[in-house]
């Protein structure tokens, strides 16, 4: 049985990696932004929770957002 997802701040790369695990890290992030841009709504709350496109790391509240949006990896 698969433990619940837990909701806190990620890097970047193992958030897309739980989302694109056969994917190589760099590949899954980009695979991953890729879904986040064309979700304009996500898109537009990440920004409006001061989420850094520059940042290394998903907050736990960015991470919220994308749970919301894209439903668990």
């Amino acid at each position: 049985m698969m433990s619940p997802f837990e909701i806190r701040s990620y890097p970047k790369s193992e958030l897309a990696m739980q989302y694109f695990p056969d994917s190589d890290p760099h590949v899954a992030l980009n695979r991953l932004n890729a879904w986040i841009r064309r979700c304009s709504p996500l898109a537009d709350a990440l920004v409006d929770c001061h989420q850094s496109p520059r940042a290394k790391f998903f907050s736990a509240k960015a991470v919220r957002l994308i749970i919301d949006y894209l439903g668990e990896p």
